[in-house]
């Protein structure tokens, strides 16, 4: 199967766990995106890797920009700004793939398990975008703070859940490069159980 990950966008790249995911990708000598709501915070955190890596690269857009930019696009937004992120891109992820990170925790309680109405948050990104849109899970698993330390070895599986065969070998394919093993854990309608999953790596 040929696959093409071509540039990454990583929308809600300023926080934790966008940030660790886009610094590993970019020092796998990946084309990455930082994408913020606010055009500074993105250019900020992406000077921050491109000092880090010791290099140029990485860029900072507005959330809305990167995902026009990228050909694949990676979503590490709180479960409370979802369905907000997921409106304000939809028109311009239309043919790309999504791979979606967000956990459905809901506060003050977000170490209890709690199922959202569309069973996983995975799942009603799919039903927001529609099929134009090939949806995957991965990356829930993953400490945010191991991510940020690039010398760090990430040694953990990453399940991934999809109903498009090509938009889980991306995924796959990003786990590995970032130095974790990635796993077809079957399709969409699996995503309930790895976003519930409490056995963060």
């Amino acid at each position: 199967m040929s696959i093409e990950i071509g540039t990454i966008a990583v929308l809600g790249g300023t926080g934790h766990e966008g940030f660790g995911l886009a610094l590993r990708w970019a020092a796998a000598g990946l084309d990455v995106i930082i994408g913020s709501r606010q055009q500074e915070k993105a250019e900020w955190a992406a000077m921050e890797i491109n000092q880090r890596l010791r290099r140029e690269g990485v860029r900072g857009m507005e959330n809305r920009a990167a995902a026009m930019t990228a050909n694949t696009i990676v979503l590490t937004v709180p479960y409370s700004a979802h369905v907000t992120m997921l409106e304000h891109v939809r028109d311009v992820i239309q043919g790309k793939v999504l791979i979606d990170v967000t956990v459905p925790l809901r506060p003050p309680k977000v170490s209890h398990v709690w199922l959202p109405e569309g069973r996983s948050a995975t799942e009603e990104a799919q039903a927001l975008l529609g099929p134009g849109v090939r949806v995957v899970c991965a990356f829930q698993n993953v400490s945010a703070e191991h991510l940020q330390d690039p010398t760090y070895p990430v040694d953990c599986d990453v399940l991934v859940c999809g109903d498009d065969a090509i938009a889980k070998a991306i995924a796959i394919a990003l786990a590995e490069k970032a130095g974790m093993r990635g796993l077809d854990a079957g399709p969409l309608q699996n995503a309930v159980v790895v976003e519930a999953d409490p056995h963060w790596n």
